[in-house]
């Protein structure tokens, strides 16, 4: 068996491992049932989950850095510690403060999947860099999709509770971290570990890492193209994480108790259409150079009518529905984004660029929670108010993106008008 795809099985079993992760749909029901703790909805939402989302924030720096450092695979298995101390304290822990700390686990449990990302650059020859792609995306939709059957078939036929859920969850990112144990050490590494630094004294390997990175910032953000496209894709990015995480209070606020819960189907669904759409997008062809930009604006402008109308429906299926088509707009357009940005980059650049976006998104996710979420520092408001806010948020992106895409129409349709001029004056003098 060739190398690079014993690795990409490797990666690919680890990957589908860490995301059977049956009890996410149904956690936030989990943690404001007072069978196993004495939390509010309020005090799960405005008070534990965003101590998640700045501890990702920050997390993130300090891994960004030092994974490249420390060769990957360490941060690897730290990914694997963090999700069974996240597990582990579902499971076993009662009070508010211990669901905070816990939030501070799963905040490293996040920032830590940039390891297991760049990790196929470090580890797999250029040439094999797409399927190996392709393969570990693959094995993780293939995990979430049937963590959503599996956690929806479980609930509705009462084959478990809510937390029970946590025990295969806690199981399965056990495993996750054992496979990481076998995963073949990186030799070699882009920025501190090169090829041509492997002789030379740790400072100066600091100075020629970073002397790199800048190298690789400046090519990309230099570039007007990597800049706009980077733009909506942390912005973008950043509304669907806070809409994935606070969907479920979203959920709770407008279903009645007697209600059944699709919370499994709809992320089984919607994992599996948005892949869907995400392959689709590889194989469309359009002028994303001049229409680009206002089909960003246009699919943010239909996001965000989605999510005002999420935010004030009565019909829990509706809500289902839209966020299922948000859902898939997103994926299908994060994928073109992503395309249009690696184009424009060094392919060695990648993991770098891709990071700062994410850092960037994840800044915006903390001011936007901040804002909206977090009680007494914003306006803490309610589920349906926040999604409003949320909605407007997109309908923003839109008008500045829709405005910057007529802009570059009629700039690229008088070049062309002009173009067209001169061969027709050319012509004439012949």
């Amino acid at each position: 068996m060739d190398q690079w795809i014993k690795i990409s099985l490797l990666l690919c079993v680890f990957g589908f491992l860490k995301e059977i992760r049956p009890s996410e749909p149904f956690v936030y029901d989990y943690l404001i049932d007072h069978r196993w703790r004495n939390v509010t909805g309020d005090e799960v939402s405005k008070q534990v989950y965003p101590v998640g989302t700045y501890s990702n924030m920050i997390l993130l720096v300090l891994v960004f850095l030092i994974t490249d450092m420390c060769r990957y695979k360490p941060l690897i298995v730290v990914l694997g510690l963090s999700g069974i101390a996240v597990w582990a304290m579902l499971i076993w822990t009662t009070s508010l403060f211990e669901l905070q700390v816990l939030e501070v686990f799963y905040g490293m449990f996040s920032a830590a999947e940039v390891a297991y990302y760049t990790y196929i650059y470090a580890k797999v020859d250029p040439e094999h860099y797409q399927k190996v792609t392709s393969h570990t995306r693959g094995a993780i939709l293939a995990g979430r999709a049937i963590s959503g059957v599996t956690s929806q078939t479980l609930i509705s036929t009462d084959a478990m509770n809510f937390k029970e859920l946590n025990y295969i969850t806690f199981t399965a990112v056990s495993a996750a971290t054992i496979w990481a144990l076998f995963l073949p050490p990186v030799d070699k590494s882009l920025y501190f570990h090169s090829e041509h630094s492997k002789d030379q004294p740790f400072s100066k390997k600091i100075i020629s890492a970073f002397t790199l990175m800048k190298s690789h910032f400046v090519d990309a953000y230099t570039n007007l193209h990597v800049i706009k496209w980077s733009a909506w894709w942390a912005l973008s990015t950043c509304g669907y994480v806070q809409i994935e995480n606070y969907m479920q209070p979203l959920y709770s606020a407008i279903q009645d108790s007697n209600e059944a819960a699709y919370n499994g189907a709809v992320e089984a669904i919607l994992t599996l259409l948005g892949f869907l759409g995400a392959l689709l997008a590889g194989y469309l062809k359009f002028n994303w150079e001049v229409k680009g930009e206002i089909t960003l604006g246009v699919f943010s402008l239909v996001q965000g009518a989605l999510i005002v109308v999420c935010s004030q429906t009565e019909s829990i299926f509706v809500c289902y529905a839209f966020y299922i088509v948000f859902g898939i707009l997103y994926h299908f357009m994060v994928t073109i984004a992503s395309a249009q940005i690696a184009k424009a980059i060094d392919e060695d650049s990648y993991g770098l660029i891709f990071g700062i976006n994410t850092f960037f998104a994840l800044v915006f996710n903390s001011i936007l929670t901040a804002l909206v979420a977090t009680e007494g520092i914003g306006f803490a408001l309610d589920p349906r108010d926040q999604y409003i806010v949320y909605g407007c948020y997109h309908l923003a992106i839109a008008v500045v993106f829709v405005v910057m895409g007529m802009r570059t129409c009629l700039i690229k349709g008088r070049l062309v008008g002009e173009s067209t001029d001169n061969i027709v004056e050319e012509s004439h003098r012949v």
